[in-house]
């Protein structure tokens, strides 16, 4: 199963000595800690994407939100002038329409709030990968300074890598490749003829008292 983008950053960001130190055991640190920071920049690459797609949703939905509420006030007027025409039967057409709409808009400010979220979310994910990735390339200039520094020293290669290891240690682990991801099984939707029925007489009912409304305040106007 693909990791969340939360769980991966999080991973990332909090590192982890123990794999590292293992990986030293069959790879040269310099090796381990460019694939560390391929592996960030892989992952600020991903999260970028998914904050991409979030705000392009959240605009979306905005859009949508506003030509709802625009339509609902709009059919709001075709009521009270159906009435004044004497249609009721164009009047609850109108109320119909107006309680679908009315179904559809709490969802999308629902919508709306968690795309905000996750936007922000997104871009402290962001923020967090970018310091790694800084902190991890100071770590890996000062390996190097220290490679550089004890070649010209000529010490032996046991030692050469001392300093450097204690440094390694503090770094970034090697992260886990990510596993393919699964295919996620739709489930589908039973409809009870029964409930359905209940609901459609309760909708009729809605509209009737709805209808009841604009005609009470059209007596009273």
């Amino acid at each position: 199963m693909k990791e969340s983008i939360a769980t991966r950053v999080g991973r990332i960001v909090s590192g982890g000595a123990n794999k590292l130190i293992d990986m030293l055991e069959n790879a040269a640190p310099e090796m381990v800690l460019e694939e560390a920071l391929r592996e960030i920049d892989e992952a600020i690459y991903d999260v970028r994407t998914e904050l991409g797609k979030a705000v392009a949703r959240k605009h979306l939905a905005n859009s949508r939100l506003i030509e709802m509420n625009r339509s609902h006030d709009e059919l709001t007027e075709k009521v009270q002038f159906a009435l004044e025409q004497n249609r009721e039967d164009l009047a609850e057409a109108a109320i119909s329409k107006q309680l679908d709409i009315e179904a559809q808009i709490p969802v999308l400010e629902k919508s709306i709030s968690e795309l905000g979220q996750q936007e922000k979310e997104m871009e402290k994910y962001v923020s967090a990968l970018l310091a790694k990735k800084r902190e991890l390339s100071r770590e890996l200039k000062e390996f190097r300074d220290s490679r550089e520094n004890t070649v010209k020293s000529n010490v032996t290669g046991t030692n050469a890598y001392s300093g450097a290891e204690l440094k390694v240690n503090k770094a970034e682990s090697v992260f886990d490749r990510i596993l393919e991801k699964n295919a996620i099984a739709s489930t589908s939707l039973i409809t009870e003829s029964k409930l359905a029925e209940l609901e459609d007489l309760s909708r009729i009912n809605r509209i009737k008292e709805r209808l009841e409304q604009f005609k009470s305040k059209a007596q009273l106007c």
